[in-house]
């Protein structure tokens, strides 16, 4: 009788990915190192990562092409990768591998020269884009540890300060604590110290200057060294121009970026959508990222109405709660917020129905909405409901997101998901603005119902960031190159 068991053979076959991954370490660590090159597994990042990580993004892949991504058909890549004269850039060796299968009579060097034509040779030095955050709550802390990942992953934007009202002579300890534990998100991923002569907390070698004050219009930013700066405001206390205009008379401030919806002149930007309208005009030195929902829904929105047309449209928000309702029944001014936060759903208002038609005009008009808070921390659900000019079926629309989530250009906005356990703390640390929910999907004629989640603080941190460097003019490009969802078919 053989020993050899089902048992051996998965313990023999993991072992050998094990070996194929941690040859793959190395060449992953020199791309960056060297060329400033990050690679990824159809959009996971594979930046100081272990064996077991890389083994995780290769089984990812069958969510997106329904098998593992076998690492015997990455491994060449990297090695031929190594070889070439790459500059900044971010290459998805998934997408490679992929269209590399497609390809005949073409040798792999061959085909990485024309896929990555655009990067060979792109060495054009950048100089970081100094970022202020305005304000350190929820968003401003998460927008922190991205913005010190993105510095030493491109080195494209570095988070130089942070302006707060000073609440007691621990402020800054307080702060740093906040910065480096999390209950949602869990603990920062590096170090975290703080230098209390000099207000500065250092994140992993980034300092990260901390100034008190409670005027944006009266801070010399010149005085630390910082100039031409972005100025990320996460407060919410001013969301019209004349009030985020402020900002703009501190000396050292070029920028200024909203994190919540823009009132009057504003412009909403999703990233995604609308962001290449963003020009060097002094009209937008003020804008908004808009809000978690807005986000969440305008890059779906988008999609469907390009390719079926939206006559109009509901959508039903299920929020997390937020730091602006009671965690115990007392007086809000805002209708029913004032109930306690942990024991109830909460009906209110949203304005991102509303909102979306800042960054998607022709929705103006065709959209309503309504938002339910309930008693969860973080991740939110947006109901989609659409009445469209043509007749759909689920396996259509779900096969066409799930195309656009892999294959097109807004493939960092839009995620899909096929699952039938998935909940809400699955969705916890998502990078994307949405994830539409394939199976909840409801198709009826000219209806259709979406059902797309969204990490409200996590997930729209990243679309953040994604806005300031673009104004930043530091956005990495993508290898290879992607489709407008339009031609996808």
């Amino acid at each position: 009788m053989s020993a050899y068991t089902p048992s051996t053979a998965a313990h023999n076959d993991f072992n050998r990915k094990l070996t194929l991954a941690q040859e793959m370490i190395p060449l992953i660590s020199q791309l960056h190192r060297e060329n400033n090159a990050v690679t990824s597994i159809y959009g996971r990042l594979l930046v100081g990562v272990t064996d077991i990580d890389i083994i995780k993004a290769h089984r990812y892949a069958r969510r997106i092409v329904e098998r593992e991504l076998p690492l015997e058909e990455t491994l060449p890549i990297l090695k031929e990768l190594v070889t070439l004269d790459l500059g900044t850039s971010s290459i998805d060796l998934g997408r490679l591998a992929k269209n590399f299968s497609r390809t005949e009579g073409v040798d792999l060097r061959e085909f990485l020269e024309a896929e990555l034509a655009g990067a060979i040779g792109a060495h054009t030095a950048v100089e970081p884009r100094d970022v202020v955050l305005y304000g350190f709550g929820r968003i401003g802390r998460l927008l922190a540890r991205i913005l010190v990942a993105r510095e030493a992953t491109y080195g494209g934007v570095r988070l130089r300060a942070v302006v707060v009202r000073k609440k007691g002579e621990d402020d800054i300890v307080k702060r740093a604590s906040l910065l480096r534990r999390d209950s949602v998100h869990g603990p920062f991923n590096g170090t975290i110290s703080v230098d209390r002569d000099n207000d500065v907390i250092w994140a992993n070698g980034t300092p990260i200057q901390m100034i008190y004050s409670d005027d944006p219009a009266s801070i010399d930013y010149t005085r630390y060294g910082i100039s031409d700066a972005i100025v990320v405001d996460n407060t919410g206390k001013w969301r019209d121009r004349a009030g985020l205009s402020r900002h703009l008379e501190s000396a050292g401030v070029q920028k200024v970026l909203l994190t919540a919806p823009g009132k009057g002149d504003v412009r909403n930007i999703v990233y995604g959508v609308n962001h290449g309208d963003i020009t060097n005009d002094a009209s937008d030195n003020v804008l908004s990222a808009a809000s978690c929902t807005t986000n969440g829904i305008t890059p779906v929105l988008k999609v469907i109405n390009d390719r079926y047309g939206v006559r109009h449209g509901h959508v039903e928000t299920v929020h997390s709660y937020t730091n602006d309702q009671n965690l115990a029944d007392n007086y809000h001014k805002g209708p029913r917020r004032g109930r306690a936060a942990g024991l109830n759903m909460v009906l209110t208002e949203t304005g991102a129905a509303k909102a979306v038609s800042k960054a998607l005009p022709e929705f103006e008009g065709k959209l309503t909405g309504n938002a339910i808070r309930v008693p969860t921390p973080d991740v939110s659900m947006a109901v989609l409901n659409l009445d469209l000019e043509k007749e759909v079926e689920k396996d259509e629309v779900n096969e066409f997101i799930r195309r656009v989530s892999t294959d097109s250009n807004l493939r960092q906005q839009i995620d899909y998901i096929n699952s039938p356990d998935i909940v809400s703390t699955d969705i916890l640390g998502t990078t994307h603005a949405g994830v539409v929910d394939g199976l909840a999907t409801i198709a009826a004629g000219n209806h259709l119902v979406l059902y797309v989640w969204y990490d409200n603080e996590y997930g729209y941190s990243h679309q953040v960031v994604r806005i300031v460097e673009e104004i930043a003019g530091v956005r990495p490009k993508i290898y290879p190159a992607r489709k407008d969802p339009r031609e996808i078919r």
